[in-house]
């Protein structure tokens, strides 16, 4: 069975993936700058999925145990957690989830430089680390429910066999997972994060998404 690491499982969106991987029957690591906390989510999670799945970990070795790594940070910390991991990256899937909102205008599209987050972060780590986009147009209001997830994921990435292995992933979290091309096309989704906030705001919600329709799931 493989393991996924969560960088930033203490949060809500890396604790809401991680709580349905494990409800899910997956192993997952949390990892978090402190152990402590790391440990106390991972508890907490495994009281709420009724097993001893997850466990917690520093983010360094949390990142050396997992097959599959998944980074749900925020973006002003993205470049710095990436460059401390690399090391223990090499050789793996990193599934980026990170969205480039920039405060106090995070209503407001605003790429970075070198097209998407996505793109900088495989540049940043070089051949030897597949990177992956994913889940950025997911709420933590959608994560946290019980009801069955009304929005799909967008998943991007050089190789259709690694967006396979995600779309897999996002499956087993309950959302249904398409192939959406090469990782450059993660910019659409990161920018659409920024149009979900809007929206949430316009029309009084906290779980606005994305449902892709008209074509049959291959």
């Amino acid at each position: 069975m493989q393991t996924i690491t969560v960088i930033g499982g203490s949060g809500e969106l890396g604790g809401g993936l991680a709580l349905r991987w494990v409800k899910a029957g997956l192993q997952v690591i949390i990892g978090s700058r402190d152990a402590g906390r790391a440990a106390q989510v991972a508890a907490d999670i495994n009281a709420a999925a009724g097993n001893d799945l997850a466990r917690g970990m520093e983010n360094y070795p949390a990142a050396e145990a997992g097959d599959i790594v998944v980074l749900t940070v925020k973006f002003d910390h993205h470049k710095a957690m990436l460059e401390e991991l690399r090391p223990a990256l090499k050789g793996k899937i990193l599934v980026d989830t990170t969205v480039p909102l920039v405060p106090p205008k995070i209503m407001r599209v605003q790429l970075p430089e070198g097209g998407s987050v996505a793109v900088i972060a495989q540049r940043l780590l070089g051949p030897d680390v597949e990177v992956i986009s994913a889940f950025q147009n997911v709420s933590a209001a959608t994560l946290k429910s019980d009801a069955e997830p009304e929005c799909d994921v967008l998943v991007t990435g050089a190789k259709a066999a690694t967006r396979q292995t995600v779309i897999e992933l996002v499956e087993a979290a309950g959302f249904r997972g398409w192939h959406a091309g090469a990782l450059e096309n993660s910019a659409a989704a990161e920018a659409l994060t920024s149009l979900l906030i809007f929206m949430n705001k316009k029309y009084d919600s906290d779980h606005a998404g994305l449902r892709i329709t008209g074509i049959g799931q291959t």
